[in-house]
């Protein structure tokens, strides 16, 4: 490998070249990683802790939180592998990184959005159970049950990550090193590779494009038949079923569209590629935890209580 790769250092080409634009994205994205570690952190830290508070059932012992907490995780994890290293480069002269980390990131990045997307799925199916069969809910969506849907989930995840890298990893980089991106994916890098990428581009779509397609299809026939069994509910039930899984939707919507933009179609890179991924690195990790939070009155109740019982009764 190291023989056919002349390329040591590659060159980001970012979002913009010019520095006012630069400095506002700066800004925008500071707020944007902020919001993404406090709102996230929030989640995790409410649910985990919900357990000392006067709560009938601890949120971390109902799947549908547990698998929030494990989404919030995998959020925080995903979006830090881009953020940082994009703020830092919005500042820089040079926008450079090492072809170890270019690598690094590439094989981390679709680790844990790998793993955010077969989390929406179990959510998915937490929810199909929960609303179309209720009575078998708490046998079927055991906390084995539960663990199990988030371990085939890293482990499917580590599948695709590993995958992505290794088709990545032995392509030979002779030169030039400019990756048109604000971080390295495999698109950006196999127009830059010095050997013809047809086959490999193919595989790509077929590990990431497909992927996502058949996820985000069988997520949406998933809540199609719940809002199909949700006309016999009444009301009431129907109207908080609705909002929990209109939440989901949205969630699913923003992560998904962007991602089968960019991955669906052949080895090609448009100017729009770095708007689209803007939306399933940063925008929809900060977005999940005020869609969770605000439509959905259990889980405000739930951090009212939690922080109502620190810091006025001093965890007592």
């Amino acid at each position: 490998m190291d023989q056919s790769n002349n390329v040591t250092v590659f060159i980001l080409m970012g979002l913009s070249k010019n520095k006012n634009i630069e400095i506002l994205c700066f800004v925008l994205f500071l707020f944007c990683y902020i919001a993404i570690l406090g709102g996230n952190l929030l989640i995790m830290i409410s649910i985990t802790c919900s357990q000392l508070t006067e709560q009938p059932i601890p949120l971390m012992n109902q799947p549908m939180y547990f698998f929030l907490n494990c989404l919030s995780l995998s959020d925080l994890c995903y979006t830090s592998t881009v953020t940082p290293k994009l703020m830092a480069d919005l500042l820089a002269e040079r926008k450079t990184i090492s072809y170890s980390n270019c690598m690094t990131q590439l094989f981390t990045t679709h680790l844990f959005g790998g793993v955010e997307i077969f989390i929406l799925t179990g959510m998915a199916y937490d929810r199909y159970v929960a609303i179309c069969k209720p009575l078998h809910y708490t046998v079927i969506m055991s906390r084995e049950r539960c663990h199990a849907i988030i371990t085939a989930s890293c482990t499917g995840a580590l599948i695709h990550s590993a995958s992505q890298f290794l088709l990545t990893i032995f392509l030979p980089f002779c030169g030039p090193n400019e990756i048109d991106h604000y971080f390295c994916d495999v698109y950006p890098l196999l127009k830059l590779a010095c050997t013809d990428t047809d086959r490999i581009g193919l595989l790509v779509v077929v590990n990431s494009g497909l992927i996502a397609l058949m996820t985000f299809v069988i997520l949406m026939v998933s809540y199609f038949l719940i809002l199909y069994t949700l006309r016999a509910y009444p009301a009431e039930s129907r109207s908080k079923a609705l909002s929990t899984c209109s939440s989901h939707v949205t969630v699913v919507v923003l992560f998904f569209v962007p991602i089968l933009f960019i991955y669906i179609r052949p080895a090609t890179t448009f100017p729009e590629d770095k708007v689209f991924a803007l939306f399933y690195t940063i925008i929809a990790p900060m977005f999940n935890p005020l869609i969770y939070t605000l439509r959905n009155m259990e889980m405000k109740n739930a951090m009212k209580k939690m922080w109502y019982h620190h810091l006025f009764r001093g965890g007592k």
